[in-house]
């Protein structure tokens, strides 16, 4: 009984300017592909209550100042600006229930 080869699709890897045959599992073309994250997007990290927006647009903010009150299984967690800049725009008012990864409010970076 014979058993027949499978030939794997392969790949080069390039580290430090020296280039390496491999083969690639399928798990790995089947990955979630990593994105850069954009800061001055600001999504909800978890599904919750918006209890209070402390910004309004156009107001301009340092990084660290509370932007929004989430409220979640009872906590209130703050989201705070990640950057300093101008609130561009706010897509949330308060008393709204948002789902995980909902987008809350755009933040102008500011290019000092």
């Amino acid at each position: 009984m014979e058993m027949k080869k499978e030939k794997k699709p392969k790949a080069i890897l390039n580290i430090d300017g020296t280039e390496y045959k491999t083969i690639l599992p399928e798990d790995f073309e089947k990955r979630i592909k990593y994105h850069l994250p954009e800061l001055d997007l600001i999504r909800s990290f978890i599904a919750g209550n918006i209890r209070k927006v402390n910004v309004k647009e156009g107001q301009k903010i340092k990084k660290g100042d509370k932007l929004i009150i989430l409220e979640a299984m009872k906590m209130k967690n703050r989201v705070l600006a990640p950057m300093t800049g101008k609130v561009k725009r706010i897509y949330v008012k308060e008393g709204e229930n948002v789902r995980k990864d909902q987008l809350l409010l755009k933040i102008e970076p500011d290019n000092k």
